[in-house]
């Protein structure tokens, strides 16, 4: 008998060191809460990363390409 994630012994004692972690069984494939907020975690870092390199070399994105 488990009560709020935690093992119980046969006395209905609860045993704190055996945790047991709350499994979620839905499915992290698809459009997911989490996956959206990376992305657009993500997409705002590489949008301030280019808005860096455009200051630091004073070309813009498609110039600063175009000259490698």
């Amino acid at each position: 008998m488990t009560s709020k994630g935690f093992k119980t012994n046969e006395l209905g004692e609860r045993n704190k060191s055996a945790i047991q972690p709350n499994v979620d069984a839905t499915p992290r494939v698809g459009f997911t809460q989490y996956a959206e907020k990376l992305n657009g975690r993500l997409a705002m870092i590489g949008f301030v990363s280019l808005i860096a390199i455009e200051v630091i070399t004073g070309n813009g994105l498609i110039s600063w390409l175009t000259n490698l």
